[in-house]
């Protein structure tokens, strides 16, 4: 049965644009279509989304929300309100700043002249604070030298449309209203919402959805109003994250470069407002893969963010393993033992890939890693099933030549999709073998057919020494194409002791690997390209065609890093850390490949997600790498390896969790680590 295409909010790995002639593969073929998608989403990258699954609050700078775009309150993909328009005196505020105050709330200040023979200088502060849960704050205070008496007016409107109507531009007209309580109601077939206001208004229009107050200010004087908007019969939004303190909230960074500081704060903050509970067992939480477009469950998104924030603890794992889990195909057949995904945009040389086929290799990794950080002996048991059924679908599916395609039947070979194959098999060996379970010496026969299989037909030899190959055809042909997507080879896996699973290259290519993901071709100076500049059909924009993936990039940092080659690790840490303070160390997904300018600034794409889980989590295994945390909790070790140039300056990460306790470690100037804190009985090793 084939797998679903993605829908434009929950399915969604990048933009697309239409082209008018499929873009074919090396040699002619032509590739597969893509998923079909809206041709043009909303522009998202201006706006200030406030998040706490499964709420959002999205808005322009200007703090107004005048039901235009993507600007509203929603709730489980709902938008609830759409407009918000706030008027004293007769007038609309003249905004002057717009925050984002925490991942859940933003304020918003504006001016206001009164009247009009008053002078330039405003005497009236607006300040707004917008909740994701559905409350905001209004305040108005007075720099008048006298009384004020000024009427305000609210205009309240909602469509009650789906996020993905909204999306696609297909929303239809505001609801009527009628007067409810202290405020405002609408009704439609897909539900109720209401809206009060505290203190009541002084008159209510329904036909308008105006609310309406007089207010006397004195000279410094204040008056409040607090909105409240609701789906009628439900409560205040309780997000999953504020349950989460033990695990997350506590992780901290503190050094010579403040921005290390900055973005784990804010990374952690975003990865708390994007857990959610799995319906039907709400203890487990995962994480939705970003804001606004995709507020659910990604199978791949969640576990390789997932695996990324492993230095915060293993709730965030279990709970996304044990939800995956019981999504697994089971029974018999070709598909028995996937985790399902839908198909994604793989740019313009190669078809769809399959986020199934990726996630069904993260599952079997992440639960050896997760039990490697702490996760207890009894989930790890609990989950071991699962992870044989992956790792026998993979055995199953591999081809006569060891390598795996993707999609899964008839696709070509991907280079990271061998990658991360090739992972999950020498770990789940490791895993199963600790475990008394049988089948590791399949799994790793299977690794070593794959690694000479790789070696000879993935490897394109040129006159610069050589690339790996974007993908093999199934007849055999390489697609010569040098993808960000060739930084995965990097990223092998912690097995016992700390030490890294071998990976797919030899020395001299691995080298060669190093050497390419730091020269200016894929380096764009913010971060790791997805394509390299000198690829046909390029695109900075492009999110798979040349636009900086962060997690691509945290991948190839932490990669290079572990395998020595610090030079170029360093060189994409300074250029993603410098992207981040732009974007105010709230990392979107991806970001434009332009090359980076003296005085410049990234170019932000319109329809990324920010927050996005990869990328927040991308935050945490940034930092982290620095240190070079490896640990062996059943063993009771836990090994660094820091980068010895410290290109941070001193560093100190605390609070982060080992072994189900609190671990602390700083990494000096010189490139030296120190453990100062850690669970009882956790020893040093070497």
């Amino acid at each position: 049965m084939p797998l679903p295409a993605p829908s434009p909010v929950s399915g969604r790995e990048g933009p697309q644009r239409p082209t008018p002639t499929p873009p074919r593969l090396p040699g002619g073929q032509a590739p597969a279509p893509a998923p079909r998608r809206p041709a043009q989403l909303p522009p998202a990258h201006a706006t200030l989304i406030c998040v706490a699954m499964p709420a959002l609050a999205i808005s322009t700078d200007q703090g107004q929300l005048t039901g235009r775009g993507l600007e509203g309150f929603y709730r489980a993909g709902r938008r609830l309100l759409s407009r918000c328009e706030l008027r004293v005196a007769g007038r609309e505020p003249v905004a002057v700043q717009a925050r984002m105050l925490s991942a859940d709330r933003a304020r918003f200040v504006a001016t206001l002249r009164p009247s009009a023979d008053g002078g330039p200088d405003p005497d009236v502060i607006v300040e707004r604070t917008r909740y994701a849960d559905g409350t905001e704050r209004i305040i108005l205070r007075s720099a008048a030298a006298r009384p004020l008496r000024l009427p305000v007016e609210v205009s309240l409107g909602t469509d009650l449309a789906e996020l993905g109507a909204v999306a696609s531009g297909t929303t239809g007209p505001e609801l009527p209203a009628s007067v409810h309580d202290s405020g405002m109601r609408w009704s439609s077939p897909a539900g109720h919402c209401a809206v009060t206001a505290h203190p009541a208004p002084a008159d209510a229009l329904a036909s308008a959805g105006l609310l309406r107050w007089e207010v006397e200010l004195p000279p410094g004087g204040t008056w409040s109003l607090e909105l409240r908007v609701r789906p009628e019969g439900a409560g205040p939004v309780r997000a999953v994250g504020r349950g989460m303190s033990q695990s997350l909230a506590t992780a901290s960074a503190a050094g010579d470069d403040p921005r290390a500081r900055a973005l784990l704060d804010r990374s952690v903050e975003d990865l708390q407002a994007l857990l959610l509970r799995d319906p039907e067992h709400p203890t487990d939480v995962h994480l939705a893969a970003g804001a606004p477009w995709r507020c659910g469950l990604a199978p791949a998104e969640a576990l390789a963010a997932a695996r990324m924030a492993l230095p915060l603890g293993t709730r965030i794992a279990a709970g996304t393993l044990r939800t995956l889990a019981r999504r697994q195909l089971v029974g018999k057949g070709p598909r028995a033992g996937m985790i399902p995904g839908p198909l994604r945009n793989a740019g313009p040389h190669l078809p769809p890939g399959c986020t199934g086929v990726e996630a069904t290799l993260l599952f079997p990794a992440l639960l050896a890693e997760a039990w490697r950080w702490g996760l207890s002996a009894q989930e790890t048991e609990e989950l071991l099933p699962a992870a044989e059924r992956c790792l026998r679908w993979l055995l199953a599916a591999a081809d006569d030549g060891g390598s795996l395609p993707d999609p899964y039947p008839g696709g070509p070979a991907r280079c990271e999709t061998q990658a991360h194959a090739h992972r999950a098999a020498l770990l789940g060996a490791d895993l199963l073998e600790a475990h008394g379970r049988s089948g590791g010496t399949d799994l790793r026969q299977w690794a070593e057919r794959l690694r000479g299989t790789f070696r000879e037909e993935f490897w394109v030899e040129d006159r610069t020494g050589g690339r790996p190959a974007a993908a093999c055809l199934a007849d055999g042909r390489p697609v010569p194409l040098f993808t960000g997507g060739a930084a995965h080879l990097l990223d092998t896996g912690l097995l016992g002791s700390g030490v890294l699973a071998p990976g797919l290259l030899d020395k001299v290519q691995t080298e060669q690997l190093a050497r390419l993901l730091g020269g200016p071709a894929v380096d764009s100076g913010w971060g790791l390209r997805s394509l390299g500049v000198r690829e046909a059909a390029y695109n900075p924009f492009g999110h798979r065609a040349g636009a900086v993936r962060v997690h691509e990039t945290a991948v190839a940092v932490a990669g290079l890093a572990a395998a020595g080659y610090e030079k170029e690790a360093s060189a994409l840490l300074r250029g993603v850390m410098a992207a981040a303070e732009t974007f105010g160390h709230r990392l979107p997904e991806m970001y434009a490949g332009e090359q980076r300018t003296e005085g410049g600034a990234p170019l932000p794409h319109p329809a990324a997600c920010r927050p996005a889980a990869t990328a927040a989590a991308a935050g945490v295994q940034l930092l982290t790498a620095l240190a070079g945390i490896r640990p062996d909790a059943p063993s009771g070790t836990v090994t660094l390896r820091p980068v010895s140039s410290a290109p941070l300056g001193e560093l100190g990460l605390t609070a982060l969790r080992v072994a189900g306790a609190p671990f602390s470690v700083r990494v000096s100037r010189l490139g030296l680590a120190m453990v100062e804190e850690a669970a009882d009985g956790l020893q040093l090793g070497v």
